[in-house]
């Protein structure tokens, strides 16, 4: 695979981390691994096919893949033409989620729509797009010189946009975590603290009131508070979770030979697929997960540290932080160490729109790897 990305020219020696792409594919595979074990029982029972999800997951990982190759390839000045009709045609595509025959609706959330009998979630797009755009808007501008109004306040707007829209899907965990994503390439611009004292002081109050809107979402925050307040309501994923993560002990119960995952959790190939590795691989394969997902990070910081483009820099940044932080939310949910949310785990949960985004989000991050040396 490194072979393939690497590119010369005359007098020039174009490479790629090796180790970055390596663990990519190497989080993908174990990913389907994973996915597949811990969805067959139900996929038999409730589609009469134990590979429903595995087929479409990896039909999605090859198209994933070949996505990765492109976003490791294109040129940086390319994407830079083409990110405003991006940000516009991901904000169409988020608004088609809600009008009805276009909208696909599950679980009370219209988050997806329908394109040739498949679906596909929008706000994933959203968590490439954002940072893309944030990127290009704060290289432009010098917001430490250019005034708030010019500087600050149009990123700003349409931050806040996506989290309007992606929020009206009923899915307040997502807003919020691509919100709070989009704030740290603020912070990585150099925008003024001042100005995030200012927004915290919105954003918290405004948060409170949205949690408390919504009666689902009141329940999971109080039965995160109080665990055994409701322990077969909306307790009961996140305590069944903690029970099977438990029962993986050291060593795991070996690929394929979990048994809690088959009734224990609902809908355990999705957001709560960590507790199902957990079991099998146990105690060492947490801690291998977590060392892979370090040296991930590790390279794809080192990586923005090391360009000198402010474009570059801070998209690499703001993906690598996007990837990362969705890993370590959707860990500590599964753990219990935060409220029950709807975010997936990158690489591992059933859903192509997540498989796909994030293998283009790792393409991107493996162009700013591409070094450039002077030939010998």
């Amino acid at each position: 695979m490194t072979d393939r990305l690497n590119m010369e020219k005359p007098g020039r020696r174009f490479y790629s981390d090796p180790v970055f792409i390596a663990c990519t594919f190497l989080l993908m595979g174990v990913g389907l691994v994973t996915l597949y074990s811990s969805s067959f029982a139900f996929a038999n029972r409730f589609f009469g096919n134990g590979y429903y999800f595995i087929s479409r997951q990896l039909r999605l990982g090859i198209a994933g893949a070949a996505l990765f190759i492109a976003a490791a390839f294109v040129p940086m000045d390319f994407l830079r033409k083409i990110i405003f009709p991006l940000v516009l045609g991901s904000m169409l595509l988020c608004i088609l989620t809600i009008i009805p025959g276009i909208g696909v609706a599950k679980n009370g959330a219209s988050r997806w729509i329908s394109i040739n009998n498949s679906s596909y979630q929008p706000s994933e797009l959203v968590k490439l797009v954002l940072p893309l755009y944030l990127a290009h808007i704060f290289d432009k501008k010098q917001v430490q010189i250019v005034p708030f109004a010019r500087g600050v306040l149009p990123p700003a707007i349409i931050t806040s946009l996506f989290f309007l829209l992606i929020y009206s899907q009923n899915n307040f965990s997502t807003a919020f975590f691509i919100a709070v994503n989009g704030l740290f390439i603020f912070f990585m611009a150099g925008v003024k603290l001042r100005y995030f004292f200012g927004a915290a002081m919105i954003l918290f109050p405004i948060s409170t009131l949205l949690i408390l809107s919504k009666e689902h979402r009141l329940r999971r925050f109080i039965s995160y508070i109080r665990p055994d307040w409701e322990p077969l309501g909306a307790g009961y994923q996140v305590r069944s979770s903690l029970l099977t993560i438990g029962s993986g002990g050291v060593w795991g119960k070996g690929i394929g030979q979990g048994t809690m995952k088959i009734a224990s959790v609902p809908e355990i190939q999705s957001d709560f697929i960590f507790a199902s590795f957990a079991e099998e691989f146990g105690f060492f394969g947490i801690l291998l997960f977590f060392i892979v997902f370090f040296i991930f990070a590790f390279r794809g910081y080192r990586a923005a540290l090391r360009s000198k483009d402010t474009f570059r820099r801070l998209l690499a940044f703001g993906l690598v932080t996007m990837i990362c932080s969705q890993v370590l939310a959707n860990i500590a949910v599964v753990s219990g160490a935060l409220p029950a949310t709807g975010i997936p785990l990158p690489f591992f949960s059933a859903g192509g729109s997540s498989l796909a985004t994030t293998l283009v989000m790792a393409g991107l991050i493996t162009n700013v790897s591409r070094l450039e040396e002077n030939r010998r």
